[in-house]
């Protein structure tokens, strides 16, 4: 079903890939959008290494929550910064892509404990983090990318 990564040499470890979503900051999700174009997203998420599963927030309306609605499908596309070798211009650029199905997460305890997590990404301010759940908490929509196809690779600019 899931298209096999053309250049095998390039293929990263199932583990370098988790560290790849784990460790980044953002990613781009992509959906069918309206009118079947696709539409993607850049978009701050949290990868459950208990679950296997991806974690994203947002408000509970718009074009994105509109094509989750209509079509559970989505593509997720995380690339670290890359590394040069010592000595060459060319960047080296771990990416991954991961295809699975899209599930709206309604218990607000779960929503909560994910976006402390989110948060923790971004800071460790737990003062900071408790003020903005408490303030932002309840317009929270939370959903879980749930992956059916992981591929990794390391791609030479050059």
């Amino acid at each position: 079903m899931f298209r096999e990564l053309v250049r095998k040499k390039q293929q990263i470890s199932n583990e370098e890939c988790v560290r790849v979503l784990k460790e980044e900051l953002r990613g781009v999700l992509s959906v069918q959008g309206d009118d079947g174009y696709p539409y993607g997203l850049p978009i701050n998420h949290y990868y459950n290494e208990d679950d296997g599963c991806l974690y994203f927030h947002s408000g509970k309306t718009g074009h994105k929550i509109d094509a989750i609605r209509r079509n559970d499908k989505a593509s997720f596309c995380v690339y670290d910064p890359g590394f040069r070798k010592e000595g060459a211009w060319a960047l080296n650029i771990r990416s991954v892509i991961v295809f699975g199905r899209v599930e709206i997460i309604d218990d607000r305890e779960t929503v909560y404990e994910i976006s402390r997590r989110l948060s923790r990404k971004f800071t460790r301010d737990e003062a900071y983090i408790d003020s903005e759940i408490a303030r932002s908490g309840p317009g929270t929509l939370m959903f879980r990318l749930v992956p059916e196809h992981m591929t990794g690779k390391l791609v030479n600019e050059s």
